[in-house]
This record gives structure tokens, C-alpha cells and sequence, in this order.
């Protein structure tokens, strides 16, 4: 079943994905609708408010991406579980719809460029989006009834007619459906049980509006305007409507849902935090950690590559824990931050004078409030049993470091001259290690009392680079020659002239607070001197990383902190093989 679930959620995502867009607040403030039957307090919320090349991403997709092995449903298909072979049935619709962009949206039904909407009433999850060809939606799952054996009923709510699902089996006290329904070009995706009120289901079929709505409020403008969203879409998760679900038997919708399910369970595990105590406490805590939000910085579709700049925010008002997280920040070098040059790169920026003194200033703030909650009680009388000032006793000696990063800029493989005997070896290597500090000199000495072998190394403070080969007798094939310098305010070990040109930047690189992780993997140059091996040596390659051939994208992560909260940034960037759509 765990495929199926994830086959599934990929169609929710190819088909309502892109959720992290840009967005103008004249682009959000435009009333329709999806925003009018969205609830200004819903929990979970993510738009695509301005139409999403759908066509062209898919285009921009590697064909690596969009394949997948032929086994991968086979279990599922010898099931004697008729819902189970519906779900494959519309799985492989949309793995195969993948070929091309234009086989995708005519598969779906979609125009070009569409618009996608989700989000929840209460625990009742929604998808909509726009589609152009309704009838294509429909033939989809004929399709899938036919080649399963499961089949929908029609019902009709206030005159509107949708096909319901029943996902439960028969004789289940509570039934649950899957809810599908087209009205004015958008397909509605939805659940529904005996629990839920006629008027949540009218509400996530489009029938009613409600008031306040998401296009009443200006909560989308808010976000974008705070932190630099651009306008095309934007999404939060609400932590003060999931603590209200928590901690009170009514005090939304989700809780009243909540409050429901315990009363046919017979037991309400949450009933310790639903006491006055707890439930003001709670909204405390949430008031300081409101939401967290995500949405894209910038972004560029194209038929031969597309990229994603995006980023998520966990939201905070609380500046005594957010200056402490800041005063932490260290120094992520250029090579890792910004590089689009290397396999790999990663770098862990922290500024280890202000650790423990961050560290403790958060504990002291999460300790400070005398909590009537038992459920916090407990949680502070755990936290005080333990102190991050041990960590001074592991942090001392290195004092003065602003942080370490390290990459792999290029490797290769190389074939035997004709006539010698063995297998390719490694070619070269290129690849560096930096510790920033305000004296690396210093550090390097404080190493050597226990590493012996460094004894008698003395770093030249010009930056000239001492050869350590003798130190790590590696064979001359593998073309490693590691060296350590000093470069300004950096010990660098590596190996390679590409490296060396990386290490000579750094001299000129200024130590500044900059961020606390960062890493960059590129696919394509890390699986092809693999391939280039295995074309060597002769040997086949497992499909599943034959595959990766033509995998041809980019991912950066990173981890920082600002006046608004606690953000994590991402960037990807697709390109399409050549010769594709």
C-alpha cells in the first residue's frame, strides 16, 4: 500500500505542485473563487495564484525523472484489492503522462498554464485546479474503474452532481469518499465522512463562500510583503489554529472535528492539554511562533530548463531567542554559498565564541515562564536537568572559529594506457577542506600535540602550501596531493589545480557572519565519471541507476536566521536532455 500512497501523493503534487510561486499584492488581492470558500483561519493553506507553466516544467524535466522501473506497480497489480488497482491504474496514467508536457495536459485535461489551489477545512484536506478539457478528467477515471473493477456513485449536493468513491470497506462504521467534481473549468479533489457537517462539505465543493475568507483578509499580502515572496504563489501552516484544535473542544473548526473522532473513539487523548492552564499557555507559545510560510524568491520556467528559488519560514516574534540563534551565525565560504561549479559542497557556519552563550540564553528563555500546564511542566523540569554550558567544556579550544566547509569540485576516471593490465583507476580529483577562524594558525598548533606526524609541519604565513603526500602514501594513480596553507583568515587542506584556484580566493575572502549551513549537490557531474567507468570496465549498470543517466539538476539548501524567524532556502534547476520537447 506504501506505494500506491506515494504514487499518489506524487499526482497531487505533479498535479497541484509548484505551490512555491511568485506574487504581487495586486495579483493577491484579486478576489475569486477558490479564495472566497478558503476560511481566513484554515490551518494549511498553499496557492498558485498566478497561472504555472505546467507544460513547459514538465518539458524542463529530465527524462531520468520521468521514468520509473517496470516493476514498480507489479505487486499492486496481481492485488485482489480493486481500490488498490484503481489507484495504479491512475499512478501509471500520470508516470507515463510524463513523456512530454504535452501529454501531460492532455492527459489531465489542462491548459498550458494552470492555476492550483490546496488546502484544509478543519482535518478536510481540498485540491482544486484548473482544467481546460473536463471531459479528460473523466475518461481518466472510467479508465481506471474499467481496468479495476471499482466503481463510483453519482450524488448531487444543492445541484451540483460529483462522483463519490467509497475508500472504506464495506461495513466500516465510518465510510470515507474520495470526492471528485468539476464545475466552471475547476476539478475539486476532496474527502468526506458521516462526521463532517453538510455545510464543511458545501464549503469544500465550492457552494458556499465563507466569511471571513482568504480573499476578505489580506493574510497572503502580509506574508509576501514580510518576507520578499514574489507574486505567484504563497502557502503557511497556522500554529495558533492547530494549538486552538489542541487545546479546546471547540474553538475552530479543526477542533470541533477533533472533539467529534474522540467522541466515537470513547477517549480523548489530548484531554491534558485541554485545560484552561494548558490552552493559554499554548496560545502564548503560538502567539510568539504564529506560522510558518513559504514562497518563492524567484523562479524561471522554460521548455529546455526550469529553476526554483524558494524559501520557507518559521515565523517568530520572540527577538530573545532570535538574537541568540543570529549571534550564532558564522562564516559559510563563496565556494560553497554561491558556486554553481562543483559536484558537491557543504558548509557549516558557527561562530563558536557565541555557542554556548546562545545556547544558554535559549535555555534560560525556555525555562523562564512559570507554567501551570502539567504537559510544560514536565517539559521544563526535563530541560533543567541539563544545561548547554558542558558544551564550553568541547567548545574552548577552538575558540575563534567562524566555521568549516569543504567540496568536491571534479573527479574523473581514466582508462589503462594500452597494454598495461588492471582496471581504470582515478584519474585526479579536485577538493577542498577550510576552517575559517580569527587564527588559524594558532588552531593548527593547538592540533599538533595530538597528531604527531604534524610535529614538525610549520605553515608558512605567506600562504605558500606544504605538500602532505609523504604523510598519506596514496598510490600516484589515484592523482591525489593534498596540501595545506594558510589563505588570510583560512586553513585549507586540498588537492587538485582546481582547488588550488579555489584556495587562492579565499585569501581575499573577508570572515563575515554570513549563515549557519549551506549545501549544493549537482547530479549530472556526480553520476557521470560513473557512467564514464562503467563504459570502461564494460560492466552494466543496475537499471535503477542507469536511469540517472541524463538526471540533469541542481539542489542548494540552506539554513540561516533573520529578523523574521528561522529559513530554509532551496533552490533547484531542471534541464531537459537534448534533443527532447
Amino acid at each position: 500500500m506504501k506505494k500506491i500512497l506515494i504514487a499518489a501523493a506524487v499526482v497531487a503534487v505533479g498535479a497541484g505542485g509548484y505551490w512555491f510561486n511568485q506574487q504581487s499584492e495586486e495579483g493577491v488581492s484579486q478576489s475569486n473563487e477558490v479564495l472566497a470558500s478558503v476560511p481566513a483561519d484554515t490551518p494549511i493553506f498553499s496557492g498558485q495564484l498566478k497561472p504555472f507553466p505546467i507544460k513547459s516544467y514538465i518539458n524542463s524535466m529530465s527524462q531520468s525523472y520521468k521514468t520509473y522501473p517496470k516493476e514498480m506497480f507489479a505487486e499492486l497489480e496481481q492485488s485482489d484489492d480493486a481500490k488498490a488497482k484503481f489507484f495504479v491504474s491512475l499512478s501509471k496514467a500520470y508516470m507515463d503522462s510524463l513523456d512530454s508536457g504535452q501529454k501531460f495536459v492532455t492527459t489531465f485535461g489542462l491548459a498550458d498554464d494552470i492555476k492550483s489551489y490546496f488546502y484544509t477545512l478543519g482535518l478536510l484536506p481540498v485540491l482544486k485546479l484548473d482544467v481546460q478539457k473536463p471531459e479528460a478528467i473523466w475518461a481518466l477515471l472510467d479508465k481506471a474503474e474499467k481496468d479495476s473493477g471499482f466503481s463510483h456513485q453519482m450524488k448531487t449536493l444543492k445541484g451540483l452532481s460529483y462522483r463519490s468513491y467509497t475508500l472504506t470497506d464495506a461495513g466500516d462504521a465510518e465510510p470515507i469518499e474520495l470526492l471528485v467534481s468539476q464545475q466552471n473549468g475547476l476539478l475539486t479533489i476532496t474527502l468526506n465522512a458521516s462526521m463532517l457537517a453538510e455545510e464543511t462539505l458545501e464549503t469544500a465543493l465550492g457552494i458556499n463562500p465563507v466569511t471571513p475568507s482568504l480573499a476578505d483578509s489580506k493574510v497572503l499580502q502580509d506574508i509576501i510583503k514580510a518576507h520578499g515572496f514574489s507574486n505567484e504563489a504563497v502557502g503557511f501552516v497556522n500554529h495558533q489554529e492547530l494549538v486552538k484544535a489542541i487545546t479546546t473542544q471547540d474553538g475552530n473548526l479543526l477542533a470541533r472535528q477533533v472533539t467529534a473522532i474522540f467522541a466515537q473513539v470513547g477517549e480523548d487523548p489530548l484531554l491534558e492539554l485541554r485545560t484552561p492552564e494548558c490552552h493559554s499557555e499554548f496560545t502564548a507559545i503560538a502567539a510568539n511562533w504564529p506560522r510558518t510560510v513559504f514562497g518563492l524568491n524567484s523562479v524561471s520556467i522554460e521548455d529546455n530548463e526550469s529553476s526554483l528559488d524558494f524559501s520557507t519560514v518559521i515565523e517568530s516574534k520572540n527577538q530573545t531567542f532570535l538574537n541568540a540563534l543570529k549571534s550564532m551565525r558564522g562564516f559559510i565560504p563563496e565556494y560553497v554559498k554561491n558556486s554553481r561549479d562543483t559536484v558537491f559542497s557543504m558548509g557549516l557556519g558557527i561562530e563558536l565564541n557565541q555557542l554556548v552563550p546562545a545556547l544558554t540564553a535559549v535555555w534560560d528563555e525556555m525555562l523562564q515562564p512559570q507554567y501551570q500546564c502539567q504537559v510544560l511542566q514536565e517539559f521544563q523540569q526535563e530541560m533543567s536537568g541539563q544545561s548547554p554550558a558542558m558544551l564550553g567544556m568541547f567548545t574552548g579550544m577552538a575558540n575563534g572559529v567562524h566555521g568549516i566547509s569543504a567540496a568536491l569540485i571534479d573527479y574523473k576516471f581514466t582508462e589503462q594506457a594500452p597494454g598495461a593490465q588492471g582496471e581504470p583507476s582515478l584519474e585526479s580529483v579536485d577538493a577542498i577542506v577550510s576552517l575559517s577562524a580569527d587564527n588559524p594558525s594558532i588552531l593548527f598548533n593547538m592540533v599538533k600535540p595530538f597528531a604527531p606526524e604534524l610535529a614538525n609541519i610549520k605553515l608558512p604565513q605567506d600562504g605558500s602550501p606544504i605538500d602532505l603526500s609523504h604523510l598519506l602514501p596514496l598510490p600516484p594513480e589515484y592523482g591525489i596531493s593534498p596540501k595545506l596553507a594558510l589563505k588570510g583568515k583560512h586553513l585549507v587542506l586540498y588537492t587538485g589545480d582546481k582547488a588550488e584556484i579555489v584556495a587562492n580566493k579565499l585569501a581575499d575572502e573577508k570572515v563575515d557572519n554570513n549563515g549557519l549551513y549551506s549545501v549544493y549537490l549537482d547530479y549530472s557531474k556526480v553520476f557521470a565519471p560513473i557512467f564514464s567507468l562503467a563504459e570502461m570496465t564494460g560492466e552494466p549498470l543496475p537499471e535503477e541507476f542507469s536511469m540517472m543517466k541524463d538526471y540533469n539538476m541542481q539542489v542548494q539548501m540552506g539554513l540561516d536566521i533573520n529578523d523574521q524567524g528561522i529559513v530554509f532556502d532551496s533552490y533547484m534547476n531542471n534541464k531537459a536532455a537534448p534533443g527532447g520537447e
